[in-house]
């Protein structure tokens, strides 16, 4: 089984292959361009090299939403048209979903945190459980906007020790060492941001579940309304 991983959905661009199990290759950016210049050119670069057929893929997963308005859309459109034009079917992986995957098997709830301005924060809370020799995710706090304050509160109740990560994490920091009263850590660099390499390799699992869905109707989760149409 071969799945292409494509996250456009916050402050990173990424893309990698993973197949049966094994991480063949992947192309991470957190830099000042905009993903309509960096997505394609980095498939691009990491499809030669390693020298990878794109009609040998299984299917595409994508990171879904929530996140980036204009980052969802460009992932969005490239996902599609990829699909569309290779016949493959697409898998949605929510964000914060893949966002949780990169810290796969810790004891820990996981809390990631997207910055969504306004002290906001896309957020959600997961726990890792066992399933034989693998884990699962299961939603502890189910995903949406919040404002972050209501969010360390519900963290606060957990009573667990908490891993935070994301990019909400240093836009907030200081508000989270004021109130959060459980243990608490940061995931470190490398684990801390969106990886297509996550988005891959859960949408491995998604896949082997039947979750997909066709390219053309493959749409973003936006879970609020962007501002211009907020203003309206």
């Amino acid at each position: 089984m071969k799945i292409l991983g494509l996250d456009s959905s916050g402050l990173v661009a990424g893309v990698a292959v993973v197949e049966d199990g094994i991480l063949l290759g992947e192309y991470t950016t957190d830099y000042k361009k905009t993903h309509s210049q960096t997505l394609l050119p980095m498939l691009d670069a990491l499809k030669n090299m390693i020298e990878l057929d794109l009609n040998t893929l299984d299917a595409i997963a994508v990171a879904s939403g929530p996140g980036s308005f204009t980052g969802l859309r460009i992932g969005s459109a490239t996902a599609k048209g990829l699909g569309l034009a290779l016949k493959k079917p697409l898998v949605e992986v929510p964000t914060l979903e893949g966002l949780a995957w990169n810290l796969w098997g810790t004891d820990r709830v996981v809390c990631p945190l997207m910055d969504a301005r306004r002290n906001q924060v896309y957020t959600a809370a997961y726990e890792f459980v066992p399933l034989g020799e693998e884990f699962r995710l299961k939603t502890v706090i189910p995903q949406g906007p919040a404002d972050i304050d209501d969010m360390l509160a519900k963290i606060n109740e957990l009573g667990r020790p908490v891993i935070f990560l994301g990019d909400g994490v240093p836009v907030y920091f200081e508000r989270i060492k004021k109130s959060i009263e459980v243990e608490y850590s940061i995931a470190p660099a490398g684990n801390n941001r969106q990886r297509a390499g996550s988005i891959a390799a859960l949408g491995m699992v998604y896949y082997a579940e039947g979750k997909t869905v066709d390219a053309a109707d493959h749409h973003p989760e936006y879970l609020r309304k962007s501002q211009a149409e907020r203003e309206v």
